[in-house]
């Protein structure tokens, strides 16, 4: 495998949130893009860093659709502004930080990558699952916020919150 290096410009890196709770009705889940970030990808290693602070709102979702008037630009600042403060805690964690050796263990449906995850100053191991679409890699993970110290966002006391698990997925060209 040859080295490479991937960011924002050349890859996208996708997080999804889903509701649960009593209230999850009137909620909306979310998918957010992450601004900034680096992927260096060297014959037996990968490092990924993820600027906690750059994580943007791209739409929410009601019953796995597309809203686009759900949110105003008020509401995207604010929830923006509490991932980056309250959520991921990006004063005191600015990078989250992923790093796997090579190689990718390969399976019937496609690679899983082990590695550890960096996120809030909090290090767990973390497996990608990795596939090939078309000239695309997409790889994908799910992170369970309390491993971290994250206790997923509520509001109504509690009775609409964010699922524990988020989903990440990390998009870039492929080629052999």
């Amino acid at each position: 495998m040859k080295a490479t290096r991937l960011d924002a410009s050349t890859a996208e890196c996708l997080v999804f949130t889903k509701r649960a709770g009593l209230l999850a009705g009137v909620g909306h889940d979310l998918t957010l893009r992450v601004e900034r970030f680096e992927v260096a990808i060297d014959p037996d290693s990968i490092r990924g860093r993820f600027d906690a602070a750059s994580l943007r709102v791209v739409c929410a979702s009601v019953g796995g659709q597309d809203a686009p008037g759900a949110l105003s630009e008020r509401d995207r600042r604010e929830i923006e502004a509490t991932i980056a403060r309250e959520v991921l805690d990006a004063q005191s964690h600015p990078w989250i930080e992923f790093r796997a050796s090579l190689p990718v263990l390969a399976g019937a449906a496609g690679s899983g990558l082990e590695g550890v995850l960096a996120l809030r100053g909090r290090e767990r191991p973390l497996t990608i699952d990795v596939r090939h679409e078309g000239d695309r890699a997409v790889a994908l993970a799910s992170i369970h916020q309390p491993d971290f110290g994250i206790r997923p966002y509520t509001a109504m006391l509690g009775a609409l919150r964010v699922r524990p698990d988020v989903g990440v997925r990390l998009t870039a060209p492929w080629s052999e």
